[in-house]
């Protein structure tokens, strides 16, 4: 009886260890992967800078030169010519700046709010694609830093799609719920295999930006079936 119940309590203990070992390796993967995503998300950063740095010098430098050029040289006997020219090259350095500046930071948002931005942005990528805003009118303002990152994440889905994908259109569907906010985003192209695509940065940066407000997300992608991204983001206590 004895050698039954130490048998039994070596068993016990054999397996209480290997459910420990299995959890230690599964959470020491989850640290990895999440240590992953932020390195990859520092890179992302660092080469946005860099994008935005150039946009800078070789966009609104050029033009200030040429304004400058314009300035300089202006023909007193077409002044209406000049004023004309001088006016447009002043209208693309604001629409420039703005760009620019909406790519940095969504300076607005806190003005206007999550929704009113995503309406400016549909208006924005109106000539490049159909994004259709399917809103939950009971929709709650979240803080800041929240708003920022579904804004983010919808506009870096939106720019994959527009990169990679055939598709013409993305639905963008809010949905206020008693415990989370779901957030679904899908497109109507060819969808893509998670393990080529999961190596992008595109991917990188929006699980970065879901996890950063500790939200459950999930991708469900069917070849020649669009691509779908389910987001719900815990609502705070």
């Amino acid at each position: 009886m004895i050698i039954i119940i130490t048998f039994i309590l070596v068993a016990y203990r054999s397996f209480i260890s290997r459910i420990l070992k299995e959890k230690d390796i599964q959470f020491q993967a989850e640290l990895d992967h999440q240590l992953e995503l932020t390195v990859e998300n520092i890179k992302g950063q660092e080469d946005e800078r860099k994008r935005i740095a150039i946009a800078v010098h070789d966009d609104i430098g050029n033009r200030l030169n040429i304004l400058a050029l314009w300035l300089n040289n202006l023909d007193p006997e077409n002044q209406e010519k000049s004023k004309k020219i001088i006016q447009s090259q002043i209208t693309e350095l604001i629409d420039s700046t703005r760009s620019i500046s909406h790519a940095l930071y969504p300076v607005n948002l806190e003005k206007l709010g999550l929704i009113l931005y995503l309406q400016e942005l549909v208006t924005n990528l109106s000539y490049r694609i159909s994004l259709q805003l399917d809103i939950d009118p009971r929709y709650l303002q979240r803080e800041v830093f929240t708003e920022v990152q579904i804004y983010r994440i919808i506009q870096e889905f939106t720019s994959n799609v527009i990169k990679h994908s055939t598709a013409n259109e993305v639905t963008v569907y809010i949905r206020e719920y008693p415990r989370h906010l779901a957030v679904i985003l899908s497109d109507n192209g060819q969808g893509f295999d998670e393990k080529i695509a999961a190596k992008g940065m595109g991917l990188k940066n929006i699980e970065a930006r879901a996890i950063s407000v500790q939200a459950f997300f999930k991708w469900k992608n069917k070849a020649g079936k669009g691509s779908r991204l389910i987001i719900n983001i815990p609502n705070q206590l």
